[in-house]
């Protein structure tokens, strides 16, 4: 048995990829020309999003039986990457529409002749997985029940990423009875759905990753998915997103240092006294910063090859192989990546003076919005498992759940 996903086009290579980004990068352009402004008066990308639907990105992995041209998994990331170049909130808060595409491509026949036509048709996903506490490490807090032959969802998420921005937001619950959890799907408009913009983190503040109230949500029946941990690609690939965010961050902080330094006029007597762009000194920081960017992005799109390799019908890998191909690129990338990005958003600052601290300029959200991202999977539990690996074949675990600790592992004895 081998893994199935959405088959990419056989219009491979670097020629379908640069055909892809001469298609999308005027609107790459048109994001990146307001994100300045979105980020220093707090303006929510509905348009952006928009303008992704209207030029068909948001369909890029929809299978051509239903109507799509689909993308490999390394152009899907590099484009990824090129639209947080341009602004890092609009591709993060795509993270989770684009990962439910690929669950669609998981489930049996019916469910996706269900879902897929709404892809098409430009429909978008939000997450509303993660819960703030209270829920057991494995389960949630948010329930589902049989009501008078209905199924009702109460509960409230945090972290929800997307769901303000998107039609229909795929709710992580559980049910009394049912081993497990389960996926609820319901439009952010129904009654009893409440989507609030409340996220207070110091990055990424308009990727709508805030709270979410369901309040006795009616959800047909068809549209609800068991949860189960197993040997999919799902987990590998919700967590490239991220590191595909970071990369675009990184050339964004590159982009600029290389601005404040074409255009620099002044200097400083302990220099060569010559401008930014001739000193051989500015010129060196701005290349290590370079190469640290490019080696992020080289590592996000060798992991992005090895999910394409998991999923070839010409490498025929069995479910177990394919999964290990995938998760422990991905968890490799994860410890390397984050780092490199995180330098290079702090280096920038070296290559000038202290005019580009201004809030005017709002350099330091790159620096922010990375921190950010780079919180969202401890790089430390990453490399311990790519450890264990290595050392003692411990297949990798890929991360599936987020909650309280039992209480006999609290060895401080206080609140989680």
């Amino acid at each position: 048995m081998s893994i199935t996903a959405t088959e990419p086009s056989t219009a491979t290579g670097e020629a379908r990829y640069a055909a892809l980004a001469e298609r999308f990068r005027p609107v790459f352009d048109r994001i990146a020309a307001g994100t300045l402004e979105r980020e220093q008066q707090r303006i929510l990308p509905f348009e952006q999003v928009t303008w992704l639907k209207e030029a068909g990105f948001t369909i890029l992995r929809l299978p051509a039986e239903f109507g799509g041209d689909p993308v490999s998994h390394e152009h899907l990331f590099r484009l990824l990457i090129e639209l947080s170049e341009a602004d890092s909130n609009v591709s993060h808060l795509l993270r989770s529409h684009f990962s439910f595409v690929e669950t669609i491509a998981l489930q049996p026949r019916a469910f996706q002749e269900r879902w897929f036509p709404r892809v098409a048709a430009g429909e978008i996903f939000g997450n509303a997985a993660t819960e703030r506490g209270g829920n057991a490490l494995g389960t949630t807090a948010t329930k589902l029940r049989e009501e008078d032959g209905r199924w009702l969802l109460k509960g409230e998420k945090y972290y929800t990423t997307g769901s303000i921005f998107a039609d229909w937001v795929v709710v992580m619950a559980s049910t009394e009875g049912v081993e497990g959890r389960q996926y609820a799907l319901v439009r952010t408009d129904a009654a009893g759905v409440q989507v609030l913009d409340d996220w207070d983190g110091f990055g990424q503040p308009l990727t709508g990753t805030g709270t979410a109230v369901f309040d006795d949500v009616e959800v047909a029946a068809e549209d609800i998915i068991a949860r189960k941990v197993s040997s999919t690609l799902e987990s590998a690939f919700f967590q490239l997103c991220l590191l595909a965010v970071l990369v675009g961050i990184g050339r964004a902080a590159l982009r600029d240092a290389s601005e404040l330094v074409r255009n620099r006029t002044r200097t400083f007597n302990t220099g060569q006294g010559q401008l930014f762009r001739d000193d051989p000194l500015i010129q060196e920081h701005v290349g290590l910063l370079a190469a640290k960017v490019y080696a992020a992005e080289a590592v996000v799109s060798s992991a992005a090859r090895d999910l394409d390799a998991a999923v070839d019908p010409q490498l025929g890998l069995d479910t177990e192989a394919a999964y290990l191909r995938a998760e422990l690129a991905v968890q490799k990338a994860h410890v390397t990546v984050p780092g490199l990005v995180l330098a290079a958003t702090g280096e920038l600052f070296d290559v000038t003076g202290a005019s580009a601290t201004s809030r005017g300029k709002s350099l330091d959200r790159h620096w922010r919005n990375a921190r950010t991202v780079a919180t969202h999977n401890p790089v430390a539990f990453k490399a311990r498992s790519v450890g264990d690996y290595h050392v003692n074949g411990t297949i990798p675990t890929g991360l599936n759940s987020i909650g309280d600790a039992p209480a006999g592992d609290r060895r401080d004895g206080g609140a989680a």
